[in-house]
């Protein structure tokens, strides 16, 4: 598939999406206490999305293999070591945990995406700095969706900030374009080099979604061919927003 450049009215349906995918998220993050389940975030995800008119974008997604079956929830939802790709499942949150909470919705033939991490309770200080650093790497990144700017201006954006608070960025999973389908060409990598790279393009829409860790960036894959988990079982941290690159600099399309 090639890249797929959007009009401006392309772009502010999925911006509606976004917007869908930001309230559902919301509520979710209100959710998460100590004693939740992330099964109970995966049902309520699920109940919102149809009173929007919208259809989750995760729910059986094919796996790359043909040997693993496809996705079975709503949301990702992956807890402390998970990097990405958790299956919800019945067990209680505990204080001090972190729960990353990954959503996406297609709408009108067009989806969104992002995703948060949330402390569950209170964290320790380790935590919460990977929860501010890999927010923030975000941000960093966003500030380089300027037409005229490359793919790898973004990715170096995560890594700088990623890499000088001492914190691992993973390799495996990257970041993508978005549209007509959940996961189009680019890749955005997390880590790069400034000026190398596609180039951006106005109509361009990109996920940008820094996985950081606490230690290695090595990363293993369960036995249910879904859940990603950092090989020496460090917390890790996800953060995304779906960025529509235009004339006038970045348009963050999964927040108000």
């Amino acid at each position: 598939m090639s890249i797929q450049l959007k009009s401006k009215a392309e772009i502010e349906i999925m911006r509606h999406a976004n917007l869908i995918v930001y309230e559902v998220l919301q509520t979710l993050k209100e959710m998460v206490v100590p004693g939740v389940t992330t099964l109970d975030l995966d049902r309520k995800a699920a109940e919102l999305t149809r009173a929007r008119g919208a259809k989750p974008a995760f729910l059986n997604y094919p796996a790359a293999s043909v040997d693993v079956a496809p996705f079975p929830g709503v949301i990702c939802s992956s807890v402390n070591e998970v990097i990405v790709h958790g299956i919800p499942i019945g067990v209680p949150l505990n204080e001090g945990d972190i729960v990353s909470i990954d959503y996406g919705c297609c709408y009108e033939g067009f989806f969104g995406d992002s995703a948060v991490t949330v402390a569950v309770g209170t964290v320790s200080e380790t935590a919460q700095k990977l929860l501010q650093v890999t927010a923030q790497s975000l941000e960093d990144a966003i500030a380089q969706c300027q037409s005229g700017n490359r793919i790898g201006d973004v990715s170096a954006a995560v890594q700088e900030r990623v890499e000088q608070n001492g914190f691992g960025i993973v390799r495996e999973f990257v970041g993508h374009g978005i549209g007509r389908a959940m996961h189009e060409p680019p890749h955005v990598p997390n880590y790069g080099s400034v000026g190398q790279g596609r180039l951006l393009r106005p109509g361009l829409v990109i996920a940008i979604e820094p996985m950081v860790t606490v230690g290695s960036y090595e990363t293993r894959v369960l036995a249910d061919g879904w859940t990603a988990v950092t090989r020496d079982g460090s917390l890790a941290a996800h953060f995304e927003h779906s960025v529509a690159i235009t004339e006038d600099g970045p348009y963050v399309l999964s927040r108000p």
